[in-house]
């Protein structure tokens, strides 16, 4: 049950096309999910909030996600994460990112900041105290930054059955090219009523974690608000699922039917 909010935050990116007018978000928009392994031992909880700030005199989004573990999961694994991004408000790049884990003993306090216009983070490393600087992509996302600029830039009407979309990503210190998968629509059962689907497969490495390539499956509203309802992931042993539980600060109306 390592890196709850990683699940939460890069696995529930979407496709994108072009920029549209109306943003999916707004400030005070926060989401809660429920963790369970092999879909009957509930493993914790997860949630993600929009705030507003200013970095460097910047208007800002002020993304903050946490992760824990819950019942008797954390007698013998405990993890406590919590993941911050400051976003630009107009063009949707990430400025400064955090990450404070403590997952199961094995901890990390890293500080990323980026200079877009020098295409650089600069990474330090407040648990073993280092500095460096890594060259990055063009308009490089962070994993919670990905999320929120692909709700407000991906086209749900024109995106077809087995496209492929990739993003330039930057994690930990590493440039990642993040593949998604578009395998097609569903609607689906949930806490608040039946709601239409957008459905993704995440390329993920294969290995320790996760069963094979293919092992990340994810359901996103096909609405305004684009908002992740359940991700399920195939792992190397059991599986492990999240599922909205509760939301509230939406922008816009949440499509739900209702039998």
């Amino acid at each position: 049950m390592k890196n709850i909010i990683l699940f939460i935050g890069l696995l529930i990116s979407a496709s994108f096309a072009a920029p549209q007018q109306d943003t999916a978000f707004q400030e005070g928009e926060w989401f809660k999910f429920e963790m369970s392994y092999s879909n009957f031992l509930k493993a914790g909880n997860a949630t993600l909030e929009v705030k507003e700030s200013t970095f460097n005199g910047k208007p800002v989004y002020h993304v903050v996600g946490k992760g824990w573990t819950t019942g008797a999961i954390k007698w013998f694994f405990k993890v406590k994460d919590r993941y911050e991004s400051y976003i630009d408000k107009e063009t949707g790049v990430p400025y400064k990112f955090i990450r404070k884990i403590d997952e199961g003993g094995h901890t990390k306090d890293i500080e990323i900041k980026f200079d877009h216009d020098k295409q650089e983070a600069f990474i330090e490393d407040k648990k073993r105290k280092t500095q460096k600087t890594i060259a990055t992509e063009k308009d490089v996302q962070d994993m919670v930054s990905a999320f929120y600029y692909l709700r407000n830039n991906y086209d749900t009407e024109s995106i077809k059955e087995g496209e492929i979309v990739t993003l330039n990503m930057f994690f930990d210190e590493e440039n990642y090219n993040f593949r998604l998968k578009f395998l097609g629509r569903e609607t689906i059962d949930t806490e608040f009523g039946k709601v239409k689907t957008l459905v993704f497969r995440p390329y993920v490495m294969a290995g320790r974690v996760f069963k094979e390539q293919e092992s990340l499956t994810l359901w996103v509203s096909a609405d305004k608000n684009k908002i992740p309802l359940k991700i399920k992931a195939d792992l190397a042993v059991g599986s492990l699922q999240a599922n909205l539980e509760a939301f509230k600060g939406l922008k816009h109306s949440f499509q739900v039917q209702f039998d």
